[in-house]
């Protein structure tokens, strides 16, 4: 299950959100619980919190305690100069390259403007972040993500905590197809365990979801399914999942041979 992401080698294909948890302790434990090495944290929530309330030392705690990684996101965005300038300050903040670029451009669909984010992630990318872009299952943005020097996407699954699952597979489909080797992280609108196996099977790389668990009536047991779904996913995907057939097709054929009845 082992994998790399900007040189940094994880067992976990699984990153988690941090928003929207009841309490810090539930938070702590719902990491423990997913198996995830990776978590998101916004700086403008972040620093919209009076004190925040431990949510923030909850998060780096448990990071030192797994030896995980904290990916800091723009969110809240809607211009690539905006999306900069908070990117630097949560370098600063939190001392990491890493940054989760989102830059909305729609506020309704909450849906990724790709010429803001593509203008943001060539000026990243030219300050020295390792850039995570937020962005549609199109190709051919995609395509100009990694022109401008991302080494990792996301490309939705739906809108933002919509939960709606994998409403375009054949994208996704595609986008591995055409992009072999490039990490691809289904990022929004993961809704059940099933959803996030389901990518999984579809050769993706990774799963990072929020809503999901936050919003559960059990986050901590949530966080455990879908670790365990994202896990499962990966295995039959390398396993091989079998073809789909318009007909059916005899698991024991028996057709033109005797049968012999006692």
């Amino acid at each position: 299950m082992s994998w790399t992401l900007y040189g940094r080698a994880l067992r976990s294909r699984f990153l988690l959100g941090t928003a929207g948890y009841p309490s810090p302790d539930v938070l702590r434990q719902a990491i423990h619980a997913s198996g995830a090495q990776v978590v998101t944290v916004g700086l403008k929530r972040t620093l919209a919190a009076a004190g925040d309330n431990g949510f923030v030392a909850a998060i780096r705690d448990t990071l030192r305690e797994l030896g995980g990684h904290l990916l800091p996101n723009t969110a809240g965005c809607r211009t690539a100069c905006e999306a900069v300038t908070l990117a630097h300050m949560a370098r600063e903040l939190y001392g990491t390259t890493w940054i989760k670029l989102e830059v909305v451009g729609d506020e309704h669909t909450l849906q990724p403007d790709p010429w803001e984010l593509v203008s943001a992630a060539e000026t990243l990318v030219r300050d020295g972040f390792d850039v995570f872009p937020y962005c549609t299952d199109d190709l051919v943005t995609c395509r100009r993500l990694l022109d401008a020097g991302c080494q990792v996407l996301m490309p939705w699954g739906a809108p933002i905590g919509s939960g709606q699952g994998l409403i375009n597979p054949f994208a996704l489909r595609t986008l591995r197809e055409r992009l072999p080797g490039v990490p691809l992280i289904v990022d929004a609108g993961i809704g059940a365990p099933s959803h996030a196996a389901q990518a999984m099977e579809l050769g993706l790389d990774g799963v990072l979801l929020n809503s999901a668990v936050a919003q559960a009536g059990d986050p901590v047991r949530m966080a455990s399914a879908f670790g365990l779904a994202i896990q499962a996913g990966r295995l039959g995907f390398q396993a091989g999942v079998m073809a789909k057939q318009d007909m059916a097709v005899a698991s024991t054929p028996v057709g033109g041979r005797p049968l012999l009845i006692p």
